[in-house]
């Protein structure tokens, strides 16, 4: 048996900022090396962040990535690091003669093999995704390559991301071919319970290949999408070695036992994938001597967190990301004293710092006292900034002029609060933050402009029980401090936001269960329509009331064009509202109940 030392750099790349992509290449490739590591592998499309969507169609784009994976190449021979081979995810071109239906320019979702100042081999991803938010048909041709290149005697092989979730392809091949190690680089947005379904996946395909997995992961927010790291190493009997923490930056570091490399020199040969396509295998020795036995690191198995701790981090990455990434230094929400608002703000708070954190109180003529209170309550537990605009008289200015009644009047009111908001945030420059939960958002229990109008929605895909969930769980970490908590000394949201009955105050003694059913009856239902995509029949049969199934879809349905123009917002569900579920506005198909 070989040893090898593979360190696994879980970072967080900004999509476009190649320049700054590539410096922390050469940093974390500096810190690999401090460890002693004999290779180094980032994450998908690494150089240009994940997922560049239509900037990938772009020549300039493309030219630039490349032009980037060479000068990285380059930096780490000129900075004494070039004798440590680095795997590392771009954007590169293939060779193709254009024709209908193959993206413009014909780009890759490729990983370069960099090593002694130059691109020694390079890959593409063969399996190309075109499911819930992956769209890649749209922007890549199917790589048909599979580098294994020689390292201190051992046979190490590269694939990418949707390689390892489909059967055949590079997996196959790379059993075919005997290699000792195969590393793929991912980019995996994050959903709950996903990182039990990854864990199998990587230790099945591990078996399949006969031979030990490193999973690179990417961490960190882009727009609706958050990855969640959780890089792992597994043995060729699929145990888990090593395992990264989730939602923050690690370079993962661990010592592998692998067998030694067959005989045989560089060169290329074919294998059938077993999907249907032919694979080159492409063979490049770096060292073949293995090297001397010496004494391993202890590997790391970091601990892993509960469901609904996984949520919260994630919902506080998103929202910490979105600020950083796109220049904001301060965000502003209404601030109701609703279970809601509380929770988006407690989740600002813990992302950039309250004192970053500002808050709108505005109440009308139908707001409850302990509406306030509790609201100015929240506001003295966590130190944000705020201030109180009355909206009463501001709405009396509009009705003197323009005649509304009922539900026109209630969202008026919406909309005076939107309009505060966004002035307030057109004079100060705080991005706006959206407060609306993934149940009002399915029945379209919101006002265009008004409550809905915003920059970023931090609950959108959060289901209201959900949010319930959430809010008692982050009181009950108080007086904490993590990456993703402040240390309050008093829980963060105060009681009554959580226990009273939810009401948008928009019109005497309102509650929500004067327009929804109660939200544990509604959140089941919403699951199985919108996550789920059942029928009416199949919903009755799940054991769901008729004439609630009848009303909820119509509710759904006809929410779609609400939808359609509603802030991004983190992805935690199989499903989001956004860029997994694309449904037509202008649509006449109607679920009909049996």
């Amino acid at each position: 048996m070989a040893q090898l030392r593979i360190a696994l750099a879980q970072t967080n790349p900004a999509v476009g900022d190649l320049a700054a992509n590539t410096d922390k290449l050469i940093e974390w490739t500096r810190r690999a090396t401090g460890r002693g590591a004999h290779l180094v592998v980032f994450t998908e499309m690494f150089l240009t962040g994940y997922p560049a969507e239509d900037l990938v169609l772009r020549n300039s784009f493309v030219e630039a990535s490349i032009a980037a994976a060479e000068a990285a190449a380059g930096r780490l021979a000129e900075a004494g690091l070039g004798e440590t081979p680095v795997v590392v995810g771009y954007v590169d071109r293939a060779r193709l003669a254009p024709r209908v239906g193959q993206p413009k320019g014909a780009p890759l979702d490729a990983a370069a093999l960099l090593h002694r100042g130059r691109v020694a081999v390079k890959t593409a991803k063969h399996h190309l995704p075109n499911y819930g938010v992956f769209d890649e048909y749209r922007y890549f041709v199917r790589g048909d390559r599979l580098p294994i290149f020689r390292l201190h005697g051992v046979d190490v092989a590269v694939a990418v991301c949707e390689d390892l979730w489909q059967d055949g392809g590079p997996v196959a091949v790379a059993a075919e071919a005997g290699a000792g190690l195969l590393v793929v680089p991912n980019a995996s947005p994050y959903e709950r319970e996903k990182d039990d379904v990854r864990l199998a996946l990587v230790s099945r395909r591990a078996r399949e290949a006969g031979c030990a997995l490193a999973y690179a992961n990417q961490v960190g927010g882009q727009d609706e999408l958050v990855f969640d790291g959780d890089s792992i190493i597994v043995s060729a009997s699929g145990e888990l070695v090593a395992r990264a923490a989730q939602f923050t930056e690690e370079l993962l570091v661990a010592d592998l036992e692998l067998p030694e490399a067959s005989p045989g020199g560089p060169g290329t040969f074919e294998v059938d994938a077993g999907d249907g396509t032919v694979i080159t295998v492409e063979r490049v020795e770096l060292s073949a001597r293995p090297l001397e036995p010496y004494e391993p690191e202890p590997p790391v198995i970091a601990a892993h967190l509960d469901d609904t701790a996984e949520v919260y981090s994630a919902l506080v990455l998103a929202v910490r990301d979105y600020v950083a990434k796109n220049g904001f230094q301060s965000v502003i929400l209404g601030l109701s004293g609703g279970i809601d608002s509380a929770l988006t703000a407690t989740i600002a708070s813990d992302a950039i710092g309250p004192e970053r954190v500002h808050a709108v109180l505005m109440p009308s003529v139908y707001s409850s006292e302990h509406s306030l209170a509790d609201a100015q309550e929240l506001v003295n537990r966590q130190g944000i900034n705020a201030q109180i605009v009355p909206i009463a008289d501001i709405v009396t200015s509009f009705e003197k002029d323009i005649h509304l009644t009922g539900l026109a009047a209630e969202n008026l009111q919406a909309r005076v609060r939107g309009m505060i908001l966004m002035g307030l945030s057109n004079q100060h420059g705080h991005l706006v933050l959206t407060t609306g939960n993934k149940s009002e958002l399915a029945t379209g229990y919101s006002t265009l402009y008004g409550d809905s109008a915003g920059g970023f929605a931090p609950i959108k895909d959060v289901l209201k029980t959900l949010v319930w969930k959430l809010a008692r769980w982050r009181n009950a970490q108080v007086g904490l401090s993590s990456p993703f908590l402040r240390g309050f000394p008093r829980p963060p949201i105060p009681e009554n936001s959580i226990e009273k009955e939810p009401s948008a105050e928009l019109r005497p003694d309102q509650r929500d269960t004067d327009s929804l059913p109660a939200y544990d009856v509604l959140d089941r239902l919403l699951d199985d329509y919108v996550e789920k995509d059942m029928g009416s029949a199949e919903l009755i049969a799940a054991g769901h009331d008729p004439a609630l199934v009848a009303r909820v879809i119509r509710l759904v349905d006809l929410a779609e064009y609400k939808r359609r123009q509603y802030p991004p917002g983190p992805k935690i569900t199989p499903k989001n509202f956004g860029r997994d579920r694309r449904l037509p506005i202008t649509n006449r198909w109607r679920e009909t109940t049996p």
